[in-house]
């Protein structure tokens, strides 16, 4: 009989997971894209070393940064009495970190590939800042942004490492779908772990499939210019 629950906490914890990152991921590479400052190709290697290091080392990171020792961690215990360590809310930060870097990367490339000279249209006809962020850059850019959210999502559901170390393995809390493969594989029942794998494989070919449907619809290709 199939668990439902790790497949369930994953969709949730991936769409958490997007929410933080979509915010943070277009805001930081609009900003980025306008703004030239001392120190900002150092930031940026920041921003984008969760796509390069281990994720067992994301999540160690992390585990020092909201452990119950930690500084963030020891903040939420003083002030609000409470811990995320070993909580959904820490896979879901473990799932926003790592796929962080492809939303802001994805953002990053499509703010790039937007004309100025259209934006500049729209402010000497009078519009604002705001007004031109959202009805010329955000139209323009977003194949390239939905390529984010989509690889965003999918990155974020099959975190594994940073996941295991911030929120543990705890059946019915903190269990997501690679973890439950895991841990099944490991006590050697792969008819579960199988099942499993095949749920997650046809999520994330479902997401990209749909991603190249749409993109091809609009006559286009993924945009890939200054992904890496």
């Amino acid at each position: 009989m199939i668990d439902w629950q790790p497949v369930i906490l994953s969709i949730k914890v991936a769409f958490m997971s997007l929410v933080l990152v979509s915010i943070s991921g277009i805001s930081l590479a609009y900003l980025m894209r306008y703004r030239e400052f001392s120190g900002k190709a150092v930031i940026e290697a920041v921003l984008i070393m969760p796509l390069v290091l281990p994720p067992v080392v994301t999540g160690f990171l992390l585990l020092l940064l909201i452990g119950r020792q930690g500084p963030l961690g020891r903040l939420l215990s003083e002030t609000l009495h409470t811990q995320i360590i070993f909580t959904p809310y820490a896979a879901i930060l473990a799932g926003a970190v790592v796929a962080f870097p492809l939303m802001y990367q994805s953002a990053k490339a499509a703010f790039q590939g937007v004309d100025v000279t259209l934006e500049d249209a729209a402010r000497t006809l009078g519009a604002n800042e705001w007004r031109v962020f959202w009805t010329v850059t955000i139209p323009l850019a977003w194949p390239g942004l939905v390529a984010g959210l989509v690889l965003s999502f999918s990155r974020a559901l099959g975190e594994f490492g940073a996941t295991i170390m911030v929120a543990g393995n705890i059946p019915g809390k903190t269990q997501t779908l690679p973890l439950a493969i895991y841990f099944a594989a490991e006590s050697n029942d792969l008819t579960q772990a199988g099942i499993y794998v095949l749920i997650i494989s046809a999520i994330t070919f479902s997401a990209i499939y749909g991603l190249n449907i749409w993109t091809k619809s609009r006559g286009g290709a993924w945009p890939t210019k200054g992904l890496f």
